[in-house]
């Protein structure tokens, strides 16, 4: 069976950098499912923390119809991540409801209808597409797992409201991120952070802080964003009294991060340099890999928005360390999971939908976050990275074109 996995369309977004909103944009996506079986679309579908969610809804309803149309009768799995981790909350709020759900697991797959009015409507858009939702995430193939990443952000080392935000529930409720090692746990620590953004957007717009443009802008101002000379450029450009204030923030940076590591808030550090964005993305997602158990299976997540691994990507960063877990997932290969000795999961990052150019380099598909990235997924052999805009320029890809 051949599986296309995509992720983070983000598809509502108020900055207009959902692409897949776009019908000259969603054609490249269309025409790559013309000979798949099945489609999984990975978390953050919909951008449920900018606005009210019929917004959302509204934004992404001719994409859903589009691929009712070209998938006929063909498989959408859905599945939630941290912007839209609402489209399952009333399942999980009903499942703990219940006298003995069970373990949670790594697999729940359930008809949408179960899991929220919303994926209900979606999957009615998108008929005569069958439509089943998976959640925490989806055994693929035996040896292939795909699940948002979100339950990374409680390992990151990176200072993120996210990750912050993680770190104090984390505290409050007495579970320490050191002790996980199941989805409940991940669920009982990110499940509120999720709900109260997801309450604050529900009827009205949000600023910048909840909708991630102000973490976006301080990574930027710290040397984060594009090439080096392209930083060097910018910050020739700023005026002095506003470049006084972005050297006052770089040297206060390390200084927060410390007290927030005092506080107990870490482990944290003060690189966010884009090298390593990347390693402690790869980090924290083979730490939840190992917790979970998923063993030496190909991991495939988004979430970070890097796609890889790249031509030039170190393959050692893309491999989960530690020890596997002793129990394989019901899903599992025979013999996937051994306890006698460490099975380390393979990173795979399926990109995203969405055009940040703060993230992108001036060469059209140069950088691993230029957007239009999916997973094929065959019968056997590894996950493969395909690239369907990279042919395209910041021109025909920047808001404002639609």
């Amino acid at each position: 069976m051949r599986t296309l996995i995509v992720s983070d369309l983000h598809l509502g977004s108020t900055s207009g950098s959902d692409l897949l909103r776009r019908p000259e944009l969603r054609a490249a996506l269309l025409q790559a499912l013309s000979d798949v079986d099945r489609l999984v679309l990975l978390g953050d579908v919909l951008e449920l923390r900018h606005g009210p969610p019929r917004d959302a809804m509204a934004a992404a309803r001719p994409f859903f119809e589009d691929l009712g149309r070209a998938l006929s009768d063909r498989e959408i799995f859905i599945t939630a991540g941290n912007h839209d981790h609402s489209l399952v909350e009333p399942w999980l709020a009903s499942r703990a409801a219940e006298d003995d759900p069970g373990p949670l697991g790594v697999e729940q797959c359930l008809h949408p209808a179960q899991a929220s009015p919303m994926l209900a409507r979606l999957a009615e858009w998108a008929a005569p597409a069958r439509v089943l939702v998976a959640y925490p995430g989806l055994w693929v193939r035996p040896d292939v797992y795909a699940i948002h990443g979100h339950y990374l952000d409680c390992h990151l080392t990176v200072p993120t409201l996210e990750r912050l935000s993680m770190g104090v529930m984390s505290r409050v409720l007495g579970r320490p991120v050191q002790a996980f090692g199941q989805a409940e746990d991940y669920e009982a620590v990110a499940g509120p952070v999720f709900a109260w953004r997801d309450a604050v957007a529900r009827d009205g717009l949000t600023g910048d802080t909840l909708n991630g443009m102000a973490m976006v802008s301080v990574w930027s101002a710290l040397g984060g964003a594009g090439t080096r000379a392209g930083r060097r450029a910018r910050v020739g450009r700023l005026p002095a009294v506003r470049e006084l204030r972005r050297r006052a923030l770089v040297g206060a940076f390390p200084l927060a991060v410390g007290a927030l590591n005092r506080a107990g808030l870490g482990p944290l550090r003060a690189d966010i340099s884009a090298g390593e964005l990347r390693r402690a993305g790869l980090r924290a997602m083979g730490e939840v890999a190992t917790r979970l158990g998923l063993g030496d299976a190909y991991v495939v997540f988004g979430h970070t928005h890097r796609a890889g691994p790249l031509p030039g990507d170190r393959e050692q960063e893309w491999r989960a360390g530690g020890e596997a877990r002793p129990t394989p997932p019901a899903h599992a290969a025979d013999g996937a999971l051994s306890a006698a000795g460490p099975l380390r999961a393979r990173l795979v990052n399926s990109g995203c939908w969405t055009y940040v150019p703060i993230f992108l380099s001036s060469t059209p598909g140069e950088s691993p976050y230029w957007p239009g990235t999916c997973v094929l997924v065959e019968d056997s052999g590894p996950p493969v990275l395909q690239r369907l805009l990279s042919d395209r320029t910041h021109e025909e890809l920047m808001p404002g074109r639609a």
